[in-house]
C-alpha cells in the first residue's frame, strides 16, 4: 500500500509555457481511502453513514467488497474499486478473467453504485515486480470489458505507483522514472493518454521527511508557510517550491515529459500523516497529522495546482478513513486514520476557508459520542429520539431490530448524533 517517496532538499518548478493542454479534471476534490484491517470493522451501513455524515463524496476501496458496494448504492458517492495485487496475474493473462472480474465487481453494481474508476493493483513495480510484465495487459483487458458494456466513458482505468519509481527527484525538472521500467511505463502512459485516464500516484511527504536525515525541514513537509529565502528553488526552471507534496507531483510531471507524455493528469491516490508513532517516529503526532491533512485539503480545494502546472488541480485521496489496528509494522502504521472504529474523530481538522469536506472541518466542532459503559437501554432511547423527533436519517440502521447489541448501538449513536449536532463546540459525551 504505502511506499516511500524520495525528494531532495530543494524544490522547484516549471516553465509556464509548458502548461498541459486542457485536461478533463479542472476542479480538485478530496477523497478518502477505506482500509479494513480493523479488529472491530464497522458494518458497511455504518461506514456509509459516516461518509454521509462527514460529507465525503469520493472514496477508494482496496478491493471491490460486495457488501460495501451495495451499501454505497444510491448515495451518489463516487467510488474507485481496486483489483487486489493477488488477482493481477490472472487478470493480466486472461481477457476472460478480466471480463468476469468486471461483470462481478462493476457491472453488477452500476449505475446504482457510482463507480468511477478501477485501480488495477497497487504499487506493482515496487512491490510485485514479477507481475509487471502483465500490468498493461491487465489494464487493457479491464478497459476492454468496460468498452463492451459501454462503461468506458464513465469509468477510468489506471494503476497506483509509489513515488519511489522516480529517480533523481530533486530538482523536479531533472526527475525521471527508473529506466529499467521503460518497457512497462511507456505503454502504460500510452494507454492512459489514449483512454483519457490519469496517472495514479502515492505521495507521502512524511516518509520523505523521515528519510531525509534532517535535510527536509518539517515545516516544508507540513505545508507550513516558509520565508522566501527558505523556499526550494529549481535552478533549471526557477520555480519556487513551498512544500514537499508539490515537488513530488511536479517531479512526476517532469518524469512523464521526459518520456514525451505531457497531457496525462495526476491523481494522488494516497497521502496523509500518522497521528501516533513509536520512539523512532517522533513527528508522528496528532498535531502534525492535523496540520498536514488540514493544509493538504485546503491546498487541493483551492485548485492552486503546482508550480509547474499552477491551474491544474491535483485531486487527492487521504490515507485513510479509519485507524487500522491490525496492520503490521511500527506504531505509525496503525494510526493514519481520521476516525476510530466507533466513528469518533481522531482529531478535529482545521479547515477554515477550505470548504466543507468533512463535518468536523472547523476549529470549534462538537462531536457527541456515547459514554463508555452507558446503559444500552438509554442508548437505544437516545437513538430512537435522534431518529424520530431529531429527524436524523437513520435508514442505514437495520430495520426491525428491537434492541441493537450494545457495541453496535454505541457506534450507531455516535454517527446519528454527529449528524444531529454538526456545528457546536468540542467533543462531548452524552448519557
Amino acid at each position: 500500500m504505502r511506499m516511500k517517496s524520495y525528494v531532495n532538499k530543494d524544490n522547484l518548478f516549471v516553465n509556464p509555457a509548458e502548461l498541459l493542454p486542457p485536461l478533463s479534471f479542472p476542479d480538485g476534490f478530496i477523497g478518502v481511502n477505506i482500509g479494513t484491517a480493523l479488529s472491530d470493522m464497522p458494518s458497511p451501513t455504518q461506514v456509509v453513514a459516516l461518509l454521509k455524515a462527514q460529507n465525503i463524496r469520493h472514496v477508494r476501496l482496496y478491493d471491490a467488497d460486495r457488501a460495501l458496494l451495495l451499501a454505497l448504492a444510491n448515495t451518489g458517492i463516487r467510488v474507485t474499486v481496486s483489483v487486489p495485487n493477488d488477482q493481477l496475474l490472472g487478470i493480466g493473462q486472461s481477457n476472460a478473467s478480466a471480463a468476469n472480474w468486471v461483470a462481478r465487481n462493476v457491472i453488477a453494481h452500476v449505475p446504482a453504485t457510482n463507480i468511477t474508476a478501477i485501480a488495477v493493483g497497487s504499487e506493482i513495480l515496487t512491490t510485485l515486480p514479477n507481475a509487471a510484465p502483465v500490468l498493461v495487459s491487465a489494464l487493457k483487458f479491464i478497459h476492454s470489458a468496460l468498452v463492451a458494456s459501454n462503461l468506458d466513458g464513465q469509468i477510468k482505468v489506471s494503476t497506483p505507483h509509489s513515488s519511489s519509481i522516480i529517480l533523481d527527484s530533486f530538482p523536479p525538472s531533472q526527475a525521471f522514472f527508473n529506466r529499467s521500467w521503460d518497457p512497462v511505463m511507456v505503454p502504460l502512459l500510452k494507454f492512459l493518454q489514449s483512454t483519457g485516464s490519469y496517472f495514479m500516484l502515492n505521495a507521502y511527504p512524511y516518509y520523505d521527511y523521515m528519510q531525509s536525515n534532517g535535510v527536509i525541514p518539517l515545516d516544508y513537509a507540513l505545508f507550513r508557510p516558509l520565508p522566501p529565502n527558505k523556499e526550494a528553488v529549481d535552478a533549471n526552471t526557477l520555480l519556487h517550491y513551498t512544500n514537499v507534496f508539490d515537488a513530488v507531483v511536479d517531479a512526476t510531471y517532469f518524469a512523464m515529459s521526459y518520456l514525451n507524455f505531457t497531457n496525462v493528469p495526476i491523481f494522488v491516490m494516497e497521502s496523509g500523516w500518522p497521528s501516533k508513532g513509536d520512539s523512532s517516529e517522533p513527528e508522528a503526532t496528532l498535531e502534525n497529522a492535523n496540520t498536514y491533512n488540514s493544509n493538504l485539503i485546503r491546498h487541493v480545494l483551492n485548485n492552486t495546482g503546482t508550480p509547474k502546472h499552477p491551474r491544474i488541480a491535483v485531486s487527492t485521496y487521504i490515507y485513510e478513513l479509519y485507524n487500522e489496528d491490525l496492520r503490521p509494522g511500527p506504531v505509525s502504521e496503525k494510526n493514519w486514520g481520521l476516525f476510530d472504529a466507533n466513528g469518533m474523530p481522531v482529531y478535529t481538522l482545521h479547515l477554515t476557508g477550505g470548504g466543507t469536506v468533512l463535518a468536523n472541518d472547523t476549529t470549534n466542532q462538537t462531536f457527541c459520542v456515547a459514554k463508555e459503559g452507558a446503559d444500552p437501554k438509554m442508548l437505544q432511547a437516545a437513538l430512537d429520539w435522534a431518529c424520530g423527533p431529531g429527524k436524523v436519517d437513520c435508514s442505514f440502521l437495520l430495520q426491525g431490530a428491537a434492541m441493537l447489541r450494545a457495541k453496535q448501538c454505541c457506534c450507531s449513536c455516535n454517527i446519528c448524533f454527529q449528524c444531529l449536532f454538526p456545528e457546536d463546540g468540542q467533543v462531548s459525551r452524552y448519557l
